[in-house]
């Protein structure tokens, strides 16, 4: 049977290499994948369901753009949640331990390793399917427009991720997105849990604090 590897003590930040999750060789490759794919996963799914929705006249125009808009709000603070109660979970036992490394921990020790800056492609659409089940069944034919909004903000969140680990902070507005991360990162772990709007951490008080001059 295959094992979740146990974690390190304390990991630091590596800006090299890759841990090993599984000691099975299948598992820990499906660990890895390019970022691009969950996007482009996330992106069709959106499309799609706007595209039916619209042609099977479920959805009108404006109430398309509407639901759309509340399915990337709610992304956001679904974003916020997951990063902050979940990923960011307290440690108990040794089994939280383990949880926590495996969905979170390792991309603080490591957050460059650029193939575990997105979920592997089975998990991406194992994923997508629930959340339309999810919404098809509690909100009807409201659930194409909401559910393209929601892996539409997925989609993007994982861009805008992948962007402020693999690249240099822009010289333009956009730069105090990486910033946010950064400090998340290396010097307020228990702040800054948005990662694609700060929308939530001004409205829950998690604004990381400022360093003075």
């Amino acid at each position: 049977m295959s094992a979740i590897l146990s974690p390190p003590d304390a990991p630091r930040p590596k800006h090299k290499g890759s841990a090993q999750l599984f000691d099975n060789p299948v598992l820990e490759r499906l660990t890895h994948t390019h970022f691009a794919i969950p996007v482009s996963i996330f992106l069709l799914t959106a499309n799609v369901s706007l595209y039916y929705g619209l042609t099977r006249n479920l959805l009108t125009g404006l109430s398309a753009f509407a639901l759309f808009i509340a399915g990337l709000l709610l992304f956001t603070l679904a974003e916020y949640g997951m990063h902050r109660f979940v990923y960011h979970l307290a440690i108990t036992s040794p089994a939280r331990a383990k949880f926590q490394y495996t969905m979170h921990g390792v991309h603080h020790e490591y957050p460059k390793d650029k193939t575990r800056l997105a979920m592997p492609p089975i998990l991406t659409v194992f994923v997508a399917s629930l959340l339309f089940f999810i919404f098809r069944f509690t909100l009807g034919y409201a659930a194409f427009g909401v559910l393209a909004g929601f892996v539409f903000g997925y989609a993007s969140y994982l861009l805008v991720h992948y962007c402020l680990h693999m690249y240099a902070p822009p010289r333009n507005a956009l730069k105090w997105l990486w910033h946010h991360h950064a400090m998340h990162h290396y010097t307020q772990e228990s702040a800054a849990f948005g990662v694609s709007t700060t929308l939530w951490d001004h409205v829950f008080g998690t604004m990381p604090r400022r360093r003075p001059r």
